[in-house]
């Protein structure tokens, strides 16, 4: 291979990874984009000698590099600083899978070899997701959000299992392309002919089968959804709290009627001062209850900032910050306000990383008054350890709500749902951070994964866009497009089944662990065996 295919090849393995992340893209670029890097793989493997050991890290990350900036770049609209830090932390982390698949191929042969790099892909996405510090946005089985008529069948597996997909596709693909490149005659690769067409037909034939066939249980239930168009960049500190209330309300005027279930308004839009143990005096509250009034059935679910007073140090909590005479937290909080004097709440719990939280804050505790003294913050936003529903007075129906970045996570989301309970999910966030770039466009997309690995009918608010209505086969049914006004209205059924997914979360991780280290083990030991032989 020549030193220039070297290089480019890389390069084109990270520019078909992309397109699954844009909307005019598809995730089945997915199944064959890292085979140019899978023939690089190869040429390294086979000729140790000819090439420095290093290339087997730095190639995989020219592609993974690739990738991650033409995939995320619109962090650096948010933050500069987190846009360096998530390309290179995901890039380092992708290609360490790459190179640790590597080298188990060079030392226990093909067999083990490209095995370990399903299990090894699969082990670091889960445990990426479960993960202190964690960006888990472009984990394979996320690229195809596009495709809800070809993956209809995560509701057994999630995303992990369109990762595997991916991953045991691109590995075929290469096979088959390189028995043909090395002469090898179709009956001599029947095997892997059979399987690559196996293992690409039966997936897509069963989920167009199941989308096409796959009907709701009509429990109705009204909802509308509401688009403020605030920009966030003024509506905490510049725009009055009143001011944006009148806003919230008057859309919300223009749709709601005596048969609305639920009212949806998007995260943190309450930022006035809201104590925990104050909120029935909060003017915000008083006028979404005055407006409820007209509505006895409705029920609004609105994202706002709240606050916990602590009066000593042993009441107070690890996120908890110096205030008055004690402590006090912040929450990222879903409120559901109806026609009951009790106000529901759950605080966000999946917080992003150096935004709402410092990461292993027990650990790093010294840095504090480091972090003070430049100037900086050292806190976190507090949260709550178990997933909790909003419910109806109404009957036993209850709602999940995840905020913002919790929608990413699979298993997170399936956490929140009751069997015979929970019958919706509700995302509620605020994307106008990231400007007029993809990143909203895929963050929405990402609601239509939820929606079929749990079988629930979504209805999503955001801030500035996309707000949209999604049924439980994916579909987006309803949208407001981004940095409008507007509100929107739908009859959505309930569901309260539980699927295979739901119940049993990313089980194909927790495999992929067990035999991802099973496979890193055996490999080491072999190095050590072979050393210690003078191999």
């Amino acid at each position: 291979m020549s030193k220039r295919n070297l290089y480019l090849l890389p390069l084109l393995s990270g520019l078909l990874l992309t397109p699954a992340w844009y909307s005019w893209g598809s995730g089945l670029f997915l199944l064959f984009a890292l085979v140019p890097l899978l023939f690089v793989e190869d040429e390294l493997n086979r000729n140790p000698e000819k090439y420095k050991k290093r290339l087997n890290f730095w190639l995989p990350f020219l592609a993974f590099a690739v990738f991650n900036i033409l995939s995320t770049w619109w962090i650096k609209n948010a933050s500069f600083a987190g846009v360096i830090v998530a390309v290179l932390l995901n890039s380092t982390l992708m290609s360490t899978v790459f190179y640790l698949f590597s080298l188990t191929r060079r030392k226990l042969g093909d067999g083990f070899g490209y095995f370990s790099l399903i299990f090894y892909w699969l082990a670091y996405e889960y445990l990426y997701i479960n993960a202190e510090i964690s960006w888990t946005w472009l984990n394979l089985g996320n690229g195809f959000a596009n495709d809800i008529r070809l993956i209809q069948w995560y509701e057994f597996t999630g995303v992990l299992g369109g990762t595997l997909w991916a991953l045991t596709m691109n590995i075929l693909w290469y096979k088959v392309l390189n028995a043909y490149k090395t002469g090898k005659s179709l009956k001599e690769s029947r095997t892997e002919l059979v399987l690559f067409l196996a293992i690409l037909i039966v997936p897509i034939s069963y989920s167009i089968i199941r989308f096409y066939t796959y009907t709701e249980k009509s429990i109705p239930y009204q909802v509308v959804v509401l688009q403020p168009n605030i920009d966030p960049y003024q509506k905490f500190n510049d725009i009055p709290a009143e001011e944006q209330m009148s806003i919230l309300l008057d859309l919300a005027s223009t749709l709601t009627d005596s048969t609305t279930d639920y009212v949806v308004a998007p995260e943190t839009f309450i930022n006035n001062n809201l104590w925990l143990d104050e909120m029935d005096q909060n003017p915000s509250i008083l006028a979404i209850r005055s407006f409820l009034k007209a509505y006895p059935k409705a029920k609004m679910v609105v994202g706002a900032t709240c606050y916990q007073y602590y009066p000593d140090e042993a009441s107070k909590s690890i996120t908890a910050r110096p205030f008055r005479n004690g402590f006090y937290d912040s929450f990222n909080s879903s409120l559901q306000i109806d026609s009951t004097r009790n106000i529901q709440l759950y605080h966000k719990s999946q917080l992003v990383v150096g935004v709402e939280k410092m990461p292993y804050t027990k650990s790093l505790k010294f840095l504090e008054n480091i972090m003070l003294n430049l100037g900086g913050t050292f806190r976190s936003h507090g949260t709550q350890e178990e997933r909790t529903c909003l419910y109806s007075p109404q009957d036993s129906l209850s709602i999940a709500t995840p905020i913002c970045y919790e929608s990413i996570f699979g298993e997170f989301v399936s956490d929140y749902l009751i069997p015979g309970q929970t019958g919706f999910i509700f995302v509620i966030t605020n994307d106008g951070w990231w400007g007029d770039t993809p990143g909203y466009v895929q963050h929405n997309s990402f609601s239509s994964i939820r929606a079929i690995e749990n079988r629930r009918s979504i209805a999503r608010s955001a801030n500035t866009g996309i707000s949209s209505f999604i049924n439980q086969r994916g579909e987006i049914q309803q949208k407001i497009e981004w940095w409008q006004r507007s509100a929107i209205k739908a009859t959505i059924n309930a569901n309260d089944k539980m699927s295979f997914y739901t119940l049993h979360g990313d089980y194909l991780g927790r495999i992929a662990t067990f035999f991802g280290l099973f496979f890193a083990l055996y490999t080491f030991v072999k190095i050590l065996m072979m050393r210690k032989n003078g191999l």
